[in-house]
């Protein structure tokens, strides 16, 4: 951080504090609840919260928004050829995801456990 910067910020923020600036805040003085992204470390949890409240997604929580409502799509949908499409563009937003996190061990094994269940339910439909 640029030298003196610092203590300018912490000056404002005493001032605005000292002027109520804050008081009308949704949620003073109750805790902050992290329950909704639990494997977030907890020093990005703030960050990632004010980005959240602001409208701002970061990228790796917009990617498993997205893999959730493709999941939701895909328990939908009842054509093979579609749902198969639609598991493809799932997988690559998995291992996108992974990618992200450098995580391509465990990636692997959920990416394996998805491609069971769709197989299963694919079989299940065509017996």
């Amino acid at each position: 951080m640029i030298p003196g910067f610092e203590k300018i910020v912490e000056q404002r923020i005493r001032e605005a504090q000292e002027k109520g600036c804050f008081d009308d805040l949704p949620g003073v003085g109750q805790p902050i609840s992290f329950e909704d992204e639990p494997l977030i470390s907890e020093d990005l949890r703030i960050a990632y919260k004010v980005l959240k409240n602001a409208g701002f997604l970061p990228p790796e929580l917009e990617l498993r928004k997205e893999i959730r409502q493709m999941e939701t799509l895909l328990s939908s949908v009842q054509e093979v050829k579609q749902r198969y499409h639609l598991q493809k563009k799932l997988n690559f937003l998995l291992f996108k995801l992974d990618a992200m996190r450098g995580d391509r061990i465990s990636g692997f094994a959920i990416h394996e456990n998805y491609q069971d269940k769709w197989i299963d339910s694919v079989q299940i439909k065509h017996q």
